[in-house]
């Protein structure tokens, strides 16, 4: 049976989290994993979406995705959407065993941004599919809680 995936994107910048999702479904499925996708409006929602699609009874995935971007401003919510997407991404991989790839980029203007979501540059939406596949596959490995 296939692998599914939960791509989560935070649609502030639409057109680089559609860019980040192509990259992200190319290894999904070069892999052979099956993926559903959810919008939220920002960067700082990603992780309670995430949360909240692991402890649905009617769901199971095998691990998720987050895609979103921060381009820094003149304020210092930069740093606190960038830190703190970071820390909770973090602490639903160590304290509840979940699968994830942070592709959230965090850059300091668009032409960083989009030569990170770009498919055919640096394709981090791809890196971070990547990286959850990997950490699903080591979650079944050592049979822990990933699988939800």
């Amino acid at each position: 049976m296939a692998q599914k995936y939960l791509i989560v994107q935070a649609d502030f910048y639409a057109e680089l989290a559609a860019a980040q999702r192509m990259g992200a479904e190319s290894a999904l499925e070069a892999a052979g994993a099956l993926w559903d996708v959810i919008s939220v409006p920002g960067a700082l929602e990603i992780p309670g979406a995430i949360k909240m699609a692991a402890d649905s009874p009617s769901h199971h995935y095998d691990g998720y995705i987050a895609l979103g971007c921060v381009i820094r401003g003149e304020t210092t919510h930069y740093d606190i959407v960038c830190n703190e997407s970071a820390r909770a991404l973090m602490d639903l991989t160590v304290q509840h065993g979940l699968a994830i790839g942070n592709g959230i980029l965090t850059v300091e203007n668009a032409e960083q941004a989009w030569d990170r979501a770009d498919i055919n540059r640096k394709d981090k939406g791809g890196d971070a599919a990547n990286a959850a596949l990997r950490m699903a596959s080591l979650a079944s490995e050592f049979s822990v809680g990933a699988h939800r």
